[in-house]
């Protein structure tokens, strides 16, 4: 099954695992014996050895209903409260074995497809076109996480969703970074904008966490001054200051910074004043048949103006008629969206 060692720190490795050993940390004795005997009456033998109780399973099935009725004995707070770990009854080298939340564990004991994709990076970057507005020519790239197996299959959303709740998020959003930037080496020319996403909540510290992202650029051999690091829409500002260090690390490297989804929920002038992102991407709920409707024509011509006097380059995302391109081509530098390129595996 699956365990990972240093995660957190962008270095982990997942080690799948048929046979071997759950531990389980719980150090409530009442808890933990209570746990024992509901794992007796199932006829599950296990050894507890206070805080410890140990479980021995033959195969991922056994494994999974075993956390299951663990599960079904302790309260959320517990799942979060109490720790685990897999162990394989082989020794395998280079390998630690870190200590997870019950809830993290559970997740990935119960997903070993996710787990699966993650370790074995069955995914590839699809590139969609950004289009500068005025000349109508490819100015960039956005790179977009897709399958690259048709035995496993998944939405984006759902695999980093799953990555986020079980611990997994840092390792996936550090190697969907350097993919991108491996597909670009090889598949974009010098000189083209390269949008790749992140996900701030997977970089506890800037300066440690993305040295694995820029020593991919170097390796790749690609241009910093090309790349555009962009907040995946997904993630919602909860911490301005941490987000404005990642921005600050990233442009103290030479790459270029986008905020995306403005116009969205949260204060727009005061983000962008405070972030100073060099894009600025208008989320595509402003952009869906602005055509038809002056209030959104009216956002978009606000977001010009403020974006126009502090130089950042305004991006209009989700771009999928004619008449929403007319609408806003006079308001904006950029645009994306299937009505000029759906993603593919290579730039058309």
């Amino acid at each position: 099954m699956v365990t990972v060692n240093s995660c957190e720190q962008c270095k982990g490795k997942i080690l799948l695992i048929n046979s071997g050993k759950l531990l389980l940390h719980i150090d409530q004795i009442d808890v933990a014996e209570r746990v024992k005997a509901h794992l007796d009456i199932k006829g599950i033998k296990s050894v507890l050895a206070h805080p410890w109780l140990q479980i021995c399973f033959g195969s991922t099935t056994d494994l999974q209903r075993y956390i299951s009725l663990v599960e079904s004995q302790l309260t959320d707070k517990q799942m979060q409260q109490f720790s685990g770990r897999l162990l394989s009854h082989k020794t395998v080298e280079g390998h630690s074995f870190n200590d997870y939340p019950l809830s993290q564990l559970s997740l990935i004991i119960e997903n070993p497809d996710f787990v699966k994709i993650i370790q074995e990076k069955l995914y590839q970057s699809f590139i969609q076109p950004v289009i500068n507005t005025k000349t109508k020519e490819v100015a960039g790239y956005e790179f977009l996480l897709r399958p690259a197996s048709r035995l496993y299959p998944f939405s984006p959303g759902d695999l980093f969703m799953f990555a986020r709740h079980s611990g997994l998020q840092s390792l996936l959003d550090s190697q969907t970074r350097i993919n991108a930037i491996r597909t670009a080496s090889h598949m974009v020319p010098e000189g083209k904008k390269l949008f790749i996403n992140f996900l701030p909540s997977s970089i506890y510290n800037p300066e440690h966490c993305l040295k694995s992202t820029f020593k991919a650029l170097e390796d790749y051999d690609v241009n910093p001054q090309d790349i555009v690091f962009e907040v995946v829409e997904s993630e919602k500002i909860r911490d301005l200051s941490h987000l404005k260090s990642i921005f600050t690390c990233y442009k103290k490297a030479g790459v270029k910074v986008a905020l995306d989804d403005i116009g969205a929920g949260y204060s727009t002038i005061e983000v962008l004043k405070e972030l100073k992102p060099d894009y600025a991407k208008i989320d595509r709920r402003v952009i869906q048949n602005c055509h038809k409707d002056p209030v959104k024509m009216s956002k978009i011509k606000k977001l010009r103006a403020i974006t126009k006097e502090m130089k950042i380059t305004l991006l209009a995302e989700g771009i999928e008629s004619e008449e929403e391109f007319k609408a806003v081509k006079p308001v904006t530098d950029l645009v994306q969206g299937y009505y000029f390129g759906r993603p593919l595996k290579k730039p058309c």
